[in-house]
Order: structure tokens, then C-alpha cells, then sequence
């Protein structure tokens, strides 16, 4: 019980001062609720509106390739840089410290491997995600290829009713059908179908005319890294992301398989928070490869 022997009457009421209605500062969001726009506050930076997510979900596909062999030696020394950490059930629990408070982005679906036929996912529990105290799951829609499409926007769809129920936000994350041309129109599709179908975040590949792309999409779009490129011409495509209106990058090889990993992170930081041109960024890597 509140102590009732000195109960002072209210004063200040600010009845000069209208309450606030800004909205939310990430695109989509205004509807949302106070929870899901908490967590999407925990991984986009407010000041830029914009995310630096580090990616290490590829060996659920892939195994331990290159950069990924040990995540607790070369995932985790990163975690601190990054904005938000994109990973496995698995490698988040045997591998990042329980100390780190970085936000985490749960790759929330599972399925086969590169040494079979890709793309059939199924999702794993809520529970895990709830107890993993994620600010937000992501799972793949694999638009254009007949045999896995339907499943994996079903699932998607089941993914986005979870989010909804417990408040947290859902990337989606469009796979490549392999006769699908990898141009706007088709990652354009690919980006509106996940925003159609509740996505809170896209993440696909950027191309010519990605401003279409980005332009189309009702809620953020970060863009994925993609294969290993040499790091000025990585920067060069984050760079030209943000130009057209992408809200981050969600990298993964062109930073754990970079020559400085760290370097790298830096170097994208500059670009995605501090609109760094690429020059002015790999000005930055090459700082930070320097010894102390």
C-alpha cells in the first residue's frame, strides 16, 4: 500500500504543452505497438534510422565455412560493433556470451543443406525464441521456385502471427528461385510479398534500380552481403544501398571472411550510420588495420 499519510495534490499538468504524436521513426511502424517498436529501437540506430546486422546463420546451411569455423573465436570479438546479431539457435547459445546485450535477430526456420535440394524449412518453436529474449526472428520466403514457394510463405505467414502475438518483430528474408532474373522486378516481388504478408524488416540483394525496390516496400530493407567481394567494392554496395534508400545491411562474408574482420565493421559502420562515401570508409578499414 502506497503510504496515504502524505498524499499531495497534483500540480503540474502542462496544460500549456499539447501531448506528443510523432510518429515512429522507422517507415511502417506507426500502427505497431509499444512492444514491437521497442525491439525494432533496440536494432535500428535512432540517430541514422539505420542497422549495421552481422549475419552468422550460414552454417545451418553450409557447415563451418570459412570465417564461421569458430564462432566464439571470430563471431564474438565482433558482437560489441555490430547493431544487431543475426544467428542460429545453436551458435547463440554455445557461442555469445549471455553478457552480451546486443540485440538478436533469430534465424527461426530450418531445413535442408547445401548437399541436397535447399529451401524445404520448417520452423522451430516459439518458446525458443521467447526464452532467448530476441528482438526479432527471420525466416526465409523462397519466391519463384514452384516446389518451395507455397511452404515457405506458409511458414513465413505462421512466423508473422507469432511475432504479432508476442510483440516481436519478423525480417523476411528472400531467397533466389533459380530461374528468377536476380534484377528490381523480381526482388522487388520478392521484398513485397514478405511486406504483404507482415513483414517487419526485409532483407534482400540490391541491384540496379533497388530504389524501385526499396521505394515499393512499406517497412525497412536492409540489404544482405552476398558472396565475398573485395572490401572496397563491398562498400561501394553498401554505399549504394543507402543511396536508395536502404535502411542497413545485414553482412555476414564480407565481414567474418574480410582480411580484418574488425577493420570491416568499422568500415560498414561508417558508410550505413555516417553516410561515409566508399573511398572515405576504406579510408577507415585501412585505419583500423593499422597496429595500435
Amino acid at each position: 500500500m502506497a503510504d496515504t499519510d502524505d498524499i499531495r495534490e497534483g500540480k503540474s499538468y502542462g496544460l500549456d504543452t499539447p501531448a506528443t504524436s510523432a510518429g515512429f521513426y522507422l517507415k511502417g511502424m506507426d500502427g505497431a505497438d509499444w512492444g514491437l517498436k521497442n525491439r525494432m529501437a533496440r536494432i535500428f540506430n535512432k540517430d541514422s534510422g539505420r542497422t549495421v546486422m552481422l549475419a552468422f546463420d550460414h552454417g545451418f546451411l553450409m557447415g563451418p565455412t570459412s570465417g564461421l569455423e569458430r564462432i566464439d573465436l571470430n563471431i564474438a570479438p565482433l558482437a560489441e560493433h555490430a547493431d544487431c546479431l543475426m544467428g542460429t539457435r545453436g551458435m547463440i547459445r554455445t557461442s555469445i556470451p549471455a553478457s552480451c546485450t546486443k540485440p538478436v535477430c533469430l534465424r527461426t526456420d530450418t531445413g535442408t543443406t547445401i548437399l541436397t535440394e535447399m529451401n524445404h524449412n520448417v520452423l522451430i518453436s516459439e518458446e525458443e525464441a521467447i526464452s532467448m529474449n530476441v528482438s526479432a526472428m527471420a525466416a526465409m520466403l523462397s519466391v519463384g521456385e514452384a516446389g518451395t514457394e507455397a511452404g515457405t510463405i506458409a511458414n513465413f505467414s505462421r512466423l508473422v502471427d507469432i511475432g504479432m502475438k508476442y510483440s516481436i518483430p519478423v525480417m523476411g528474408v528472400t531467397a533466389v528461385g533459380k530461374d528468377m532474373a536476380r534484377d528490381a522486378r523480381y526482388f522487388g516481388m520478392a521484398s513485397r510479398v514478405c511486406a504483404e504478408n507482415g513483414a517487419s524488416i526485409v532483407k534482400t540483394y540490391y541491384t540496379e534500380g533497388f530504389e524501385k525496390v526499396v521505394a515499393a516496400c512499406p517497412v525497412p530493407v536492409v540489404i544482405a552481403g552476398g558472396k565475398k567481394l573485395p572490401e572496397l567494392e563491398a562498400l561501394e554496395l553498401c554505399y549504394n544501398a543507402i543511396q536508395c534508400g536502404a535502411a542497413g545491411v545485414d553482412m555476414g562474408r564480407n565481414v567474418f571472411q574480410s582480411e580484418s574482420p574488425l577493420a570491416m565493421m568499422k568500415a560498414v559502420k561508417a558508410v550505413v550510420h555516417d553516410s561515409a562515401k566508399p573511398a572515405e570508409a576504406y579510408e577507415v578499414f585501412n585505419d583500423a588495420m593499422q597496429p595500435a
